[in-house]
């Protein structure tokens, strides 16, 4: 099988252009949506907004590589390096490692690519791992760079990147592309456009021992913040992570051959609906602050307990809503207090109430405006 980088025209991708401003065009309305939503949401409201933004990516863009991340340990990291007060949770070396690099890409997003950029982030993300032999450099082992899947004994290769030897090189000729086709450069390519095709290509040379799926997703999100002006703070990784099969299937696919339009395609679909997903969240946080606003001096300490976890669901809420099992097994209250308590919420109208019997569930009631 020819891999993509061992053929003639590498890396010159091929795509349907044509096909691909629409979609151009329609994430350049959403980002001035996104914009606009944020700037409703102020000062300190806007950190925690941040916070919850960025952590929940973190802990995706880590989810789709099989690495399951504690939530409450990478909010913690992000303030610190935001340097805001801490909530007191313990700061966890993978944690900690995986939030500094996400703000290192939130705050230098508009700087060019450099090699250093990329051996910074790999250094914060993966300090911790002793079993690696480079770390914050690319990869320097005799061995194929493969994916493989399947028995030991009788494994299935996915794809072979470049060998080590020549990474430099792929590498040095990758980040002058990037530079070059900036918002500002001197060969500007279309938000999109460039960030798909970046993706790809990363991807296809797999610089660094490990994390570079984690590293190309970050470079997806510095490459888009570039193209609207500011970082972005959308849902790629969450987005991702629910289609993940897809994701690989479509790299796969596209690390074959030079003609990319269905992954062009593909990836541009994902972004349009991470937008989607973040406006969801930001419509979300700001019904959130102002039910607390309504309501956070009328609920006891039961129910702030159980609304909390609410609302830590997120936009979707308890899967088929909250029961007074969900309730007790919470608060470890009793099933007469636990009545009394969803009695006053849906009375005071933090809660809305569908359903009879065993079959009552709660909601959040939030306001749409």
């Amino acid at each position: 099988m020819r891999w993509n980088w061992t053929q003639p025209d590498w890396p010159n991708f091929r795509f349907d252009r044509a096909a691909v401003e629409p979609l151009e065009r329609r994430f350049l309305l959403t980002s001035g949506e996104i914009l606009g939503a944020v700037r409703h949401v102020g000062g300190d409201e806007r950190d925690r907004l941040r916070i919850e933004l960025l952590s929940e990516e973190a802990m995706r863009t880590s989810a789709i590589e099989g690495e399951v991340l504690d939530r409450a340990s990478v909010q913690s990291s992000l303030r610190r390096q935001f340097g805001l007060s801490s909530d007191g949770a313990a700061s966890k070396p993978r944690e900690q490692g995986v939030a500094e690099m996400m703000v290192d890409v939130y705050s230098t997003y508009a700087a060019p690519l450099t090699h250093d950029t990329l051996s910074r982030w790999h250094g914060m993300l993966l300090s911790h791992d002793r079993g690696l032999e480079t770390i914050a450099a690319y990869r320097r082992h005799a061995d194929a760079m493969q994916i493989v899947s399947g028995r030991i004994d009788r494994p299935t290769v996915h794809f072979e990147a470049p060998p080590s030897a020549q990474v430099q090189d792929e590498m040095d000729r990758f980040v002058e592309w990037f530079n070059r086709t900036d918002p500002d450069g001197p060969a500007p390519l279309s938000a999109l456009t460039r960030t798909a095709l970046g993706h790809l290509w990363f991807e296809s040379i797999h610089p660094f021992e490990d994390g570079n799926g984690r590293l190309g997703r970050a470079l997806a999100e510095k490459s888009l913040a570039q193209s609207i002006g500011q970082p972005s703070l959308i849902a790629l990784a969450f987005t991702i992570e629910r289609d993940r099969k897809g994701y690989y299937d479509q790299l796969e696919t596209h690390q074959t051959t030079l003609d990319v339009t269905d992954w062009v395609l593909w990836f541009c679909d994902i972004v349009l609906k991470a937008q989607q997903v973040t406006l969801t969240r930001v419509a979300f946080f700001i019904a959130k602050a102002k039910f607390y606003d309504q309501f956070r001096n009328q609920l006891n300490d039961r129910q702030a307990k159980v609304i909390e976890r609410m609302f830590r669901e997120g936009p979707d809420g308890f899967k088929g809503g909250l029961s007074a099992e969900n309730y007790i097994a919470i608060t470890g209250t009793s099933r007469a207090t636990t009545t009394r308590d969803l009695k006053d919420l849906v009375e005071m109208g933090a809660l809305s109430r569908t359903g009879e019997r065993r079959n009552t569930r709660y909601w959040l009631h939030l306001s749409d405006s």
